[in-house]
């Protein structure tokens, strides 16, 4: 099935029944920007969601997060009324695909919760019609793609099932999924087919696996992601504790050396992903994921090792920290699964006082965040949690900043 729009119908609003696709979670952070792109590809797509808040703010052009390019592909596809948005499972549409984007969450032992998978499916199955494809979006536990065609198999259903990952940097997703690759793998040659065909759309070029290959690739690129962090950051440690800046060290031996252009600077490794994926894939590979396991305990430990540090150098329980930065990554306004939130929580049983701040993160998600210049002021020490563009050139007015990222151009910098 190949998907064109009807350009009959093109100056019409877009209804569940004349949909050409559905996003499910479609107002979340991977569901927008796949939303908005099919949309500029000449589909009409019904935005699916529970949260009829976050609905309402798309419907009236405005972005409920920082989306790069975002907000004016929203404008044009609402002037072209190519969006219906939709907050009951009973709404999706039956003329054609069904992209499901929620989160797949592990639970407190970092085992993945399949369960959630299945609640959703279990709740669109009434008004989903044999032949259609349902395509899973998100990251999955492998197997779950075919898991899921003998499941629906086993209640008498006939769907099309297809698995194909969500791939791209949050906050630049709709600029990397007109530029990048996009991996399609199915249960059946009608389901990839039919899948490659709508990602075709939007996408350079269609790269095919079979499921549980589409699985691990997902699962093996987010690893090596934080494995990379993790190998930077016990370097970073290792020449700490030596005396050496370990920024010359990184400089020196990346200089004009192709072999080692990749290495990323030492870093808060965080967010919703990477320490997720990696740990669904320890657990898929029963917890003999030794790699795995030592960048989780290097990542989420570089913070106690920063805080020994601070205590060494200041009285910490007469010192008020600032802490610069919330949100998970630079430039970002996603405080999920952010380090930073580690830090206010171990510096709060130490420290005389924590102070946050961040220029992105709206108060209505964290009430506690001051202004920068409060911070600053009332701070004896301040910690740059996330590298913001914002702190690279502000006056921290003479106060020690502790900054591992190398990021602030400050004489009182402590790395």
């Amino acid at each position: 099935m190949t998907m064109r729009p009807n350009i009959a119908n093109a100056a019409a609003s877009t209804t569940i029944e004349n949909a050409d696709v559905t996003v499910v979670g479609g107002a979340g952070h991977v569901g927008i920007p796949l939303v908005l792109a099919l949309a500029e590809s000449g589909l009409r797509v019904n935005v699916n969601d529970l949260s009829r808040d976050t609905l309402d703010v798309l419907a009236s052009g405005r972005l409920p997060f920082m989306e790069n390019g975002a907000e004016p592909a929203l404008a044009r596809a609402l002037a072209d009324k190519r969006l219906v948005f939709t907050d009951l499972p009973e709404h999706v549409s039956t003329g054609g695909p069904v992209i499901i984007t929620i989160g797949t969450p592990v639970d407190e032992f970092f085992n993945p919760v399949r369960r959630v998978v299945q609640d959703c499916i279990d709740t669109l199955l009434p008004r989903l019609v044999d032949d259609q494809l349902l395509i899973l979006r998100s990251t999955v536990f492998p197997g779950t793609t075919e898991w899921l065609a003998s499941y629906l198999s086993e209640k008498g259903r006939r769907l099309r099932v297809a698995f194909c990952p969500e791939r791209v940097v949050q906050g630049n997703g709709l600029p990397e999924l007109r530029g990048m690759p996009q991996i399609v793998s199915g249960t059946s040659e009608e389901a990839s087919n039919e899948a490659a065909a709508l990602f075709d759309r939007i996408a350079p070029e269609i790269v095919r696996l079979s499921p549980m290959e589409a699985e691990f690739a997902k699962l093996f690129a987010n690893a090596y992601r934080y494995i990379e962090f993790a190998t930077t950051n016990e370097f970073y440690l290792i020449a700490k504790a030596a005396g050496v800046d370990y920024h010359r060290v990184l400089e020196g031996m990346k200089h004009n050396y192709p072999r080692l252009k990749n290495l990323p600077r030492p870093g808060y490794a965080a967010g919703p992903c990477l320490v997720k994926d990696t740990m669904q894939l320890s657990a898929f590979a029963s917890n003999q994921f030794g790699l795995g396991h030592a960048a989780l305990l290097i990542n989420e430990g570089l913070v106690l090792r920063v805080v020994e540090d601070i205590k060494r150098r200041f009285d910490l329980p007469n010192t008020r920290v600032g802490l610069l930065g919330m949100a998970f990554k630079a430039d970002s306004d996603d405080i999920r699964a952010s380090l930073s939130y580690k830090f206010k929580k171990v510096m709060a049983g130490q420290a005389r006082a924590v102070l946050t701040t961040d220029p992105f993160v709206s108060p209505n998600v964290d009430p506690d965040l001051k202004p920068l210049d409060d911070v600053i002021a009332e701070s004896d020490l301040l910690i740059l949690c996330a590298p913001h563009g914002a702190y690279k050139n502000t006056d921290f007015k003479g106060k020690p900043v502790y900054d591992l990222w190398a990021h602030v151009d400050a004489p009182s910098a402590i790395r």
